[in-house]
């Protein structure tokens, strides 16, 4: 009974789907195929995506949500895949978010990431000897280009796959230390809704890309506000994990990619 009582205690509301917590190890990399997400203040259809693995357009389309992708407290979304879906999976309320910046959800036509010439050698971070020789990764296609390291300092920890916590890069720096736009893009998703990830920025760069960055300290753009590549967006921080660094992930189609796939060469 008491086994019963504690799992009782942890559950959210009825089939909704537990809240991703990334300092605990359970950052998925699979997609999410089944139960309900409650759509939470401050959310953006990104930020959902990113959670559970999807990718943003087949989630909406999951849900018969259509440009530019309102969603409301309240609201479900529906992660069970259901191909063709056509309606949403629960009535809206009547009034949207209202907030100091644009609704949660409501993302902003963006164009395609423009090529940038690479950063000079010292805008790259320096690796340290903990970090073992990187494995072999796959280039970044020839769609998108011109990504730049997103901040200067030592590589601590390097992509995982399968099972394994970390689904991106974590840079070491200094609390306040510039943390730029790795890609010319468009800000879909800005606050602290994502257990383990702290203050956190979500960039989408085109149909198939989005890059985050995690753990700032301050956040200087808002959603919905177009950036170029090498533009400061944050101030690195330790919020959500215990010092100060950024951890910075590429996701294409929903999936954590290798990052050191598409960044420069150290």
């Amino acid at each position: 009974m008491l086994v019963v009582a504690l799992l009782a205690g942890c559950a959210g509301p009825a089939g909704t789907v537990p809240v991703d917590d990334r300092s605990r190890g359970s950052n998925r990399a699979a997609q999410v195929t089944s139960g309900a997400h409650v759509v939470q203040r401050g959310e953006t259809l990104y930020s959902i995506a990113f959670r559970y693995g999807w990718d943003w357009k087949a989630l909406a389309a999951n849900n018969g949500l259509r440009e530019p992708f309102t969603i409301y407290p309240g609201q479900r979304i529906s992660l069970a895949s259901r191909s063709g879906a056509t309606h949403a999976s629960a009535s809206r309320p009547g009034t949207p978010v209202t907030a100091s910046r644009p609704p949660a959800g409501t993302p902003v036509q963006s164009r395609p990431a423009t090529p940038a010439p690479a950063p000079a050698p010292s805008s790259r971070p320096a690796q340290t000897q903990a970090v073992t020789k990187n494995p072999a990764t796959t280039a970044a296609p020839a769609a998108l280009t011109g990504w730049q390291w997103p901040a200067q300092g030592p590589l601590i920890a390097r992509f995982q796959s399968n099972a394994s916590l970390n689904k991106g890069i974590d840079i070491a720096g200094q609390l306040g230390q510039p943390v730029k736009a790795a890609a010319n893009g468009s800000v879909v998703y800005a606050g602290r809704g994502l257990i383990g990830y702290g203050d956190m920025i979500i960039i989408k760069h085109d149909e198939n890309y989005l890059s985050a960055y995690a753990h700032n300290s301050r956040l200087l753009v808002k959603e919905g506000e177009q950036v170029k590549v090498g533009q400061q967006i944050a101030e690195m921080g330790s919020s959500g994990t215990d010092r100060v660094k950024l951890h910075f992930e590429i996701r294409r189609r929903g999936q954590p990619v290798d990052p050191l796939g598409y960044l420069p060469k150290l």
